[in-house]
Parts: C-alpha cells; sequence; structure tokens
C-alpha cells in the first residue's frame, strides 16, 4: 500500500523539494499551498501527486484540508513566514501572524494527522524550524521565538507519542537560498558565507534530503532530534 505524505507550503522552495524528494522515494505527496496556486499545482501534476489549498491560520480550514486527504502517514510541517525589523517596531498584529502560522498552524495539522497514526501506531512528524530558533536573530525577535516554540513542541512530543510507535524530529536549516533571502542585500550573503565553514549558502535540496531521510525507515531509531544543515555555520 502506498504511503502518503502531507506537506505544508509545498508549493516552492524547501517545501517544493521536499515534496519532489519524497515522491522519487515513492511517497504520495499531498501538497499544501495558501497562495501559490499555480506552483503547486504544477508540482502536484510533475510528481502525480495532490494539490490542496488552505489558509493555515484557519483552524477550521485545516480540519476541512485533512478530512478531504485523508489517511497520512507522513507529516511535514514546513509553513512559516518571517519578518524582519527592530523589536521595538514589532506590532502585535505581526507577533501573533507568525505565532498563527510558525506555531498554531503545527500544532492544529499534526492534531489532524495523528488521529490515524495513534489508530495505527506508526507514523513520522518532521517539522521544519530554524537556525535562528536554535540561537536567535537580531532583528528577527518574533521569528525566532516561534522557531524556538517549534524546538519545544518536537522535543515534548517526540517523547509522548514515542511509545505509539510515532516519530518526531525537527530539521532547523541554517541560511538556505530561498525568497526568504529577498531581503538581503549581495554584499549581506557573500558575509553570510564567509561566516560559514562550507563558505556556501544552503540549497533547498539539502534540507529535502534530509527530510527524506528521517521520513524513511533508515532513521527508525532517530526521534526527538533536532538537526540542522547550516554548512557549519552553528556547531
Amino acid at each position: 500500500m502506498q504511503k502518503t505524505a502531507f506537506v505544508t507550503g509545498g508549493g516552492r522552495g524547501i517545501g517544493a523539494a521536499i515534496c519532489r524528494a519524497l515522491a522519487a522515494d515513492g511517497w504520495r505527496v499531498i501538497v499544501h499551498y495558501h497562495t501559490s496556486e499555480a506552483e503547486a499545482k504544477s508540482l502536484a501534476g510533475e510528481i502525480d501527486g495532490v494539490a490542496i489549498c488552505a489558509d493555515l491560520r484557519d483552524e477550521t480550514q485545516i480540519a476541512e484540508m485533512f478530512e478531504a486527504a485523508g489517511q497520512v502517514t507522513l507529516l511535514v510541517n514546513n509553513a512559516g513566514v518571517c519578518d524582519y525589523g527592530l523589536f521595538t517596531d514589532l506590532s502585535s498584529e505581526v507577533w501573533r501572524e507568525i505565532f498563527a502560522v510558525n506555531v498554531d498552524a503545527i500544532f492544529h495539522c499534526t492534531q489532524q494527522a495523528l488521529r490515524h497514526m495513534l489508530e495505527v501506531k506508526a507514523g513520522v512528524v518532521i517539522n521544519i524550524s530554524s537556525i535562528w530558533g536554535m540561537v536567535g536573530a537580531s532583528c528577527e525577535v518574533a521569528y525566532s521565538t516561534s522557531n524556538a516554540a517549534v524546538i519545544g513542541f518536537t522535543k515534548a512530543l517526540a517523547k509522548e507519542l514515542g511509545p505509539s510507535g510515532i516519530r518526531v524530529n525537527c530539521v532547523a536549516p541554517g541560511v538556505v537560498q530561498t525568497n526568504m533571502l529577498e531581503t538581503f542585500t549581495e554584499e549581506e550573503l557573500e558575509t553570510i558565507k564567509s561566516e560559514t565553514p562550507l563558505g556556501i549558502l544552503g540549497e533547498p535540496t539539502d534540507v529535502a534530503h534530509l527530510v527524506a531521510f528521517l521520513a524513511s525507515d533508515r532513521g527508525r531509531f532517530i526521534t526527538g532530534q533536532v538537526i540542522s544543515p547550516n554548512g557549519g555555520f552553528v556547531i
């Protein structure tokens, strides 16, 4: 029986790379999107998957999305938003928006996916956090805090679900070349490279290959871990 993977924010960037990597490993992939409709549907056609839309800030839409998706064996909580600016300029509206997508959505999506996983006592949850959830980033307080919450969520849930045969891990990438870097200048990116021992920025496939490994039986003895592909930026 073909296993089903559900990837939030799967239409582009790291999410799209994860969808492709999982499909290559034989997973049936459900590509969630909110605004990237054309990209998600094109990707779904490419990998013989299914594209499904929902606003992850809306608990009702999340429930309806999982009802339509059916039984999920693997959940990759990848969707996320960020904000740059001084903490003193950070509004409560932006703070709540970041937590709604980066934290609350993971809570709701995971609860939905666990309904089937707990029945069969098997499954995998992989949460995509960030290196900044591990060490914090200046001018990204809300983003860093939300990703730190994802790390705590991962560790606690792994302990709770381990006896049920369900693995929960976290991938916390370093600086990866996606649309989140659009606000950085070439000079700033070169500075980041120079501060990275490997001297390079990450690619979405670097994250995707790790997710595919953790999702497979090759990662059967790994749970509750935070793995950070970051080129040595943080060791």
